[in-house]
């Protein structure tokens, strides 16, 4: 520890050297702090992202193919088809092949609305492989 030295006059003069101990004391918090909160920045979530491939898929024979253009016309197989006629068809495929795939193609513009209607159709169906038709020529 510092003292002050004794003038002739007995009065002490001021310390000329720095407390450091306040700065321990802060650093020292400091370190336990950043110990405790840094394996809770390191923690991630494991998740399982979807593999890309370049190559087509490769299509069963079994399978729907339904369009949807922007104007809201439907088609079944090429075939003009109308929401109300949705229902009935989703569950005589389902009846004729349980593993059968819908194919969804929609044009650009059509409103998400109208695709979500048409998969919970036929989710309520029974058709559980949905999946949907790009062209990735087209940009």
């Amino acid at each position: 520890m510092a003292f002050g030295s004794m003038n002739s006059s007995n009065r002490p003069l001021p310390m000329a050297e720095i407390n450091v101990v306040p700065l321990v004391d802060v650093m020292l918090v400091l370190l336990v702090i950043f110990i405790i909160t840094a394996p809770l920045l390191t923690h991630s979530v494991k998740i399982d992202l979807p593999k890309a491939s370049s190559s087509p898929n490769i299509t069963q024979p079994d399978h729907v193919e339904f369009a949807l253009r922007d104007d809201s016309t439907l088609y079944w197989n090429g075939e003009s088809v109308t929401m109300d006629q949705l229902p009935p068809r989703f569950t005589e495929a389902v009846g004729q092949n349980p593993n059968i795939e819908l194919h969804i193609r929609a044009d650009k513009h059509v409103h998400y609305e109208h695709v979500a209607q048409v998969m919970s159709i036929a989710a309520k169906a029974g058709l559980v492989r949905i999946g949907f038709v790009t062209d990735p020529s087209q940009k």
